[in-house]
């Protein structure tokens, strides 16, 4: 099974200057995890929730928000963003990113083109989610087949 496959087409992509209250605008907003940060259409890092939560001071909403607090959502992207992200291609197979998974400590892996433009990104779950209906069919597969020779 191929990567383009499973992977989500869905790529919200933000800018190397846009500020952390724009990164929690879209997390607030959006059902999904990690953003892409791209220059002239090229991929040059990933911002996650996990890295928005590092970034921003954890008082912000809270009785206690001072204007300290709050200026740290007026960080860029580039000063908390992973640069040189583990990349695959839409044809990689689902082994390669298991392998990537294993070998780095990420959470997800922009699928690029040959010019290295976001065309897609894959998380660990949409790999767990692939090997589980895989298997939920092979199970099915196997039912079917004993079933049939009683």
């Amino acid at each position: 099974m191929s990567i383009d496959s499973i992977m989500s087409k869905r790529v919200v992509t933000i800018g190397f200057d846009d500020t952390l209250a724009t990164v929690k605008h879209i997390f607030d907003e959006a059902k999904f995890h990690h953003l892409l940060v791209v220059e002239g259409d090229r991929l040059h890092g990933v911002v996650s929730d996990r890295d928005l939560l590092r970034a921003m001071s954890p008082f912000i909403g809270s009785t206690v928000e001072s204007a300290r607090d709050l200026n740290t959502l007026n960080k860029r992207v580039h000063q908390i963003m992973s640069r040189q992200p583990v990349t695959l291609r839409p044809e990689a197979g689902i082994a390669d990113a298991i392998a990537l998974f294993l070998t780095h400590q990420i959470s997800c892996i922009p699928i690029v083109d040959e010019l290295f433009r976001p065309v897609g990104i894959v998380s660990w779950r949409d790999v767990l989610r692939a090997l589980a209906a895989e298997n939920d069919a092979r199970t099915a597969g196997g039912d079917r087949q004993e079933a049939a020779q009683r």
